[in-house]
Protein backbone atom coordinates (compact mmCIF):
# COMPACT_ATOMS: atom_id res chain seq x y z
CA UNK A 1 0.00 0.00 0.00
CA UNK A 2 1.25 3.68 -0.75
CA UNK A 3 0.47 6.16 1.66
CA UNK A 4 1.10 9.65 1.29
CA UNK A 5 1.71 11.79 4.30
CA UNK A 6 1.55 15.43 4.18
CA UNK A 7 3.24 17.27 7.35
CA UNK A 8 6.19 16.13 8.43
CA UNK A 9 6.67 17.54 12.33
CA UNK A 10 6.10 15.45 15.30
CA UNK A 11 2.82 13.61 14.10
CA UNK A 12 3.83 12.98 10.77
CA UNK A 13 7.47 11.99 11.67
CA UNK A 14 5.87 9.25 14.40
CA UNK A 15 3.34 7.90 11.53
CA UNK A 16 5.45 7.84 8.76
CA UNK A 17 8.27 5.97 10.66
CA UNK A 18 5.64 3.13 12.03
CA UNK A 19 4.17 2.70 8.92
CA UNK A 20 7.67 2.21 7.15
CA UNK A 21 8.67 -0.15 9.90
CA UNK A 22 5.51 -1.91 9.01
CA UNK A 23 6.77 -2.43 5.24
CA UNK A 24 3.81 0.29 3.66
CA UNK A 25 5.42 2.46 0.99
CA UNK A 26 5.43 5.93 2.41
CA UNK A 27 6.00 9.38 1.06
CA UNK A 28 6.07 12.53 2.98
CA UNK A 29 5.66 16.20 1.59
CA UNK A 30 6.93 18.59 3.95
CA UNK A 31 7.39 22.50 3.63
CA UNK A 32 10.29 23.58 6.13
CA UNK A 33 13.48 22.40 4.92
CA UNK A 34 15.06 21.26 7.92
CA UNK A 35 12.56 19.25 9.28
CA UNK A 36 11.92 17.01 5.61
CA UNK A 37 16.47 16.74 5.28
CA UNK A 38 15.97 15.15 8.89
CA UNK A 39 13.24 13.07 7.99
CA UNK A 40 14.88 11.97 4.69
CA UNK A 41 17.73 11.39 6.83
CA UNK A 42 16.58 9.33 9.13
CA UNK A 43 14.09 7.49 7.15
CA UNK A 44 15.95 5.53 4.33
CA UNK A 45 12.86 3.67 2.91
CA UNK A 46 10.78 6.88 2.66
CA UNK A 47 10.04 9.43 -0.11
CA UNK A 48 10.63 12.64 1.32
CA UNK A 49 9.83 16.00 -0.91
CA UNK A 50 10.38 19.50 0.69
CA UNK A 51 7.55 21.61 -0.63
CA UNK A 52 4.05 22.73 0.14
CA UNK A 53 1.83 20.28 0.77
CA UNK A 54 -1.43 22.84 -1.03
CA UNK A 55 0.38 22.73 -4.31
CA UNK A 56 -0.94 20.11 -6.41
CA UNK A 57 2.79 20.02 -8.38
CA UNK A 58 4.32 19.22 -4.81
CA UNK A 59 2.06 16.21 -4.42
CA UNK A 60 2.33 15.32 -7.64
CA UNK A 61 6.16 14.59 -7.12
CA UNK A 62 5.31 12.69 -4.35
CA UNK A 63 2.97 10.36 -6.35
CA UNK A 64 0.14 11.01 -4.71
CA UNK A 65 -1.73 9.56 -8.32
CA UNK A 66 -0.86 6.27 -7.13
CA UNK A 67 -1.36 6.52 -3.10
CA UNK A 68 -4.42 4.46 -2.06
CA UNK A 69 -4.56 6.62 1.86
CA UNK A 70 -3.32 10.15 2.23
CA UNK A 71 -3.00 12.10 5.10
CA UNK A 72 -2.74 15.57 6.21
CA UNK A 73 -1.21 15.41 9.42
CA UNK A 74 0.17 19.60 9.78
CA UNK A 75 -0.58 21.75 12.54
CA UNK A 76 -2.83 24.34 10.03
CA UNK A 77 -6.42 22.72 9.94
CA UNK A 78 -6.94 25.05 6.91
CA UNK A 79 -3.95 23.01 5.05
CA UNK A 80 -5.27 20.02 5.51
CA UNK A 81 -8.55 20.97 4.46
CA UNK A 82 -6.84 21.90 1.15
CA UNK A 83 -4.56 18.97 1.07
CA UNK A 84 -7.57 16.64 1.64
CA UNK A 85 -9.46 18.16 -1.09
CA UNK A 86 -6.86 18.34 -3.83
CA UNK A 87 -6.22 14.15 -2.58
CA UNK A 88 -10.14 13.74 -3.25
CA UNK A 89 -11.30 15.66 -6.18
CA UNK A 90 -8.18 15.97 -8.49
CA UNK A 91 -6.23 12.91 -7.52
CA UNK A 92 -9.14 10.78 -6.65
CA UNK A 93 -7.02 9.16 -3.94
CA UNK A 94 -9.51 6.58 -1.95
CA UNK A 95 -9.21 7.30 1.67
CA UNK A 96 -8.21 10.27 2.55
CA UNK A 97 -7.54 11.11 6.65
CA UNK A 98 -6.83 14.84 8.49
CA UNK A 99 -5.56 15.64 11.75
CA UNK A 100 -8.06 18.13 13.22
CA UNK A 101 -6.20 20.61 15.49
CA UNK A 102 -9.44 22.83 16.52
CA UNK A 103 -12.31 20.70 17.43
CA UNK A 104 -14.38 23.33 16.57
CA UNK A 105 -13.32 22.43 12.57
CA UNK A 106 -13.87 19.00 12.99
CA UNK A 107 -17.66 19.17 11.16
CA UNK A 108 -16.63 20.64 8.20
CA UNK A 109 -13.67 17.89 7.46
CA UNK A 110 -16.63 15.24 7.94
CA UNK A 111 -19.36 16.86 6.01
CA UNK A 112 -17.10 16.61 3.51
CA UNK A 113 -16.17 13.21 4.43
CA UNK A 114 -12.81 13.39 5.52
CA UNK A 115 -11.77 10.91 7.99
CA UNK A 116 -10.97 13.17 11.00
CA UNK A 117 -8.53 11.98 14.59
CA UNK A 118 -5.52 13.57 16.05
CA UNK A 119 -4.00 10.28 17.62
CA UNK A 120 -1.01 9.14 15.44
CA UNK A 121 -2.21 5.52 17.30
CA UNK A 122 -5.62 5.98 15.75
CA UNK A 123 -4.52 7.54 12.57
CA UNK A 124 -1.90 4.59 11.75
CA UNK A 125 -4.86 2.24 12.58
CA UNK A 126 -7.69 3.74 10.30
CA UNK A 127 -4.84 3.46 7.35
CA UNK A 128 -4.32 -0.38 8.34
CA UNK A 129 -7.92 -1.07 8.50
CA UNK A 130 -6.67 -3.69 11.36
CA UNK A 131 -8.91 -2.28 14.78
CA UNK A 132 -10.14 -5.02 17.21
CA UNK A 133 -13.00 -5.12 18.12
CA UNK A 134 -12.57 -3.07 21.19
CA UNK A 135 -10.70 -0.77 19.41
CA UNK A 136 -14.08 -0.24 17.58
CA UNK A 137 -16.06 0.12 20.53
CA UNK A 138 -13.88 2.69 22.35
CA UNK A 139 -14.14 5.24 18.31
CA UNK A 140 -18.10 4.11 18.75
CA UNK A 141 -18.33 5.17 22.39
CA UNK A 142 -16.11 8.34 21.47
CA UNK A 143 -18.50 9.59 18.19
CA UNK A 144 -21.46 9.08 21.04
CA UNK A 145 -20.17 10.99 23.41
CA UNK A 146 -19.74 8.64 26.17
CA UNK A 147 -15.92 9.25 26.23
CA UNK A 148 -13.22 11.37 25.67
CA UNK A 149 -9.86 12.03 24.27
CA UNK A 150 -7.22 13.57 25.98
CA UNK A 151 -4.04 14.81 24.84
CA UNK A 152 -1.40 16.37 27.19
CA UNK A 153 2.02 17.37 26.76
CA UNK A 154 4.06 16.60 30.08
CA UNK A 155 5.76 19.51 31.55
CA UNK A 156 8.75 19.52 34.43
CA UNK A 157 6.04 20.59 36.62
CA UNK A 158 3.58 17.71 35.86
CA UNK A 159 2.64 15.84 38.88
CA UNK A 160 3.18 12.26 37.18
CA UNK A 161 6.58 13.41 35.82
CA UNK A 162 9.49 10.54 36.40
CA UNK A 163 6.50 8.04 38.14
CA UNK A 164 5.80 4.70 36.84
CA UNK A 165 2.73 4.15 35.68
CA UNK A 166 1.85 1.84 38.40
CA UNK A 167 2.58 4.85 40.80
CA UNK A 168 -0.04 7.32 39.20
CA UNK A 169 -3.53 7.59 40.74
CA UNK A 170 -5.49 8.50 37.63
CA UNK A 171 -9.51 9.20 38.00
CA UNK A 172 -11.82 5.90 38.29
CA UNK A 173 -13.01 5.04 34.38
CA UNK A 174 -9.32 6.62 32.96
CA UNK A 175 -6.60 4.70 31.29
CA UNK A 176 -3.19 6.25 29.67
CA UNK A 177 -3.45 4.61 26.09
CA UNK A 178 -0.28 6.09 24.24
CA UNK A 179 2.71 7.70 24.69
CA UNK A 180 4.95 9.78 21.82
CA UNK A 181 8.09 10.58 22.69
CA UNK A 182 10.35 12.19 20.77
CA UNK A 183 9.86 9.88 17.28
CA UNK A 184 8.74 6.37 19.42
CA UNK A 185 5.05 5.52 20.09
CA UNK A 186 5.28 4.05 23.36
CA UNK A 187 2.13 1.82 24.30
CA UNK A 188 2.06 2.06 28.61
CA UNK A 189 2.97 -0.53 31.00
CA UNK A 190 3.03 -0.90 34.56
CA UNK A 191 6.98 -0.28 34.87
CA UNK A 192 6.96 3.16 32.16
CA UNK A 193 7.87 5.97 33.74
CA UNK A 194 6.35 9.16 32.14
CA UNK A 195 9.29 12.13 31.28
CA UNK A 196 9.00 15.69 30.52
CA UNK A 197 8.09 16.33 27.09
CA UNK A 198 6.25 13.27 26.52
CA UNK A 199 2.81 13.84 24.70
CA UNK A 200 0.29 11.17 26.49
CA UNK A 201 -2.99 10.22 24.82
CA UNK A 202 -5.68 9.02 27.54
CA UNK A 203 -9.30 8.11 27.50
CA UNK A 204 -11.88 9.09 30.40
CA UNK A 205 -15.30 9.61 30.88
CA UNK A 206 -16.94 12.79 30.03
CA UNK A 207 -17.51 13.46 33.28
CA UNK A 208 -13.71 12.55 34.29
CA UNK A 209 -12.05 14.52 31.67
CA UNK A 210 -11.50 17.47 33.81
CA UNK A 211 -10.09 15.33 36.87
CA UNK A 212 -7.80 13.39 34.32
CA UNK A 213 -6.04 16.39 32.97
CA UNK A 214 -5.61 17.83 36.53
CA UNK A 215 -3.57 14.33 37.72
CA UNK A 216 -1.52 14.72 34.39
CA UNK A 217 -0.54 18.12 34.34
CA UNK A 218 -1.61 19.77 37.70
CA UNK A 219 -4.18 22.13 38.56
CA UNK A 220 -3.97 25.51 36.35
Amino acid sequence: MYVLIVGGGKVGDSLARTLSCEGYDVAVVEKNEKIARRIAENLDNVLVINGDGCDPARLEDAGIARAQVAAAVTGDDEDNLIICQLAQDTFGVPRVIARVNNPRNEITFQKLGIDTISSTTIITKLIEEEATIGDIFTLLALKRGKLSLVEATLKAKSPVINKSIKDIKLPVDSILATICRETQIIFPKGETILLPGDSVIALSTVEQEKALREALLGKE
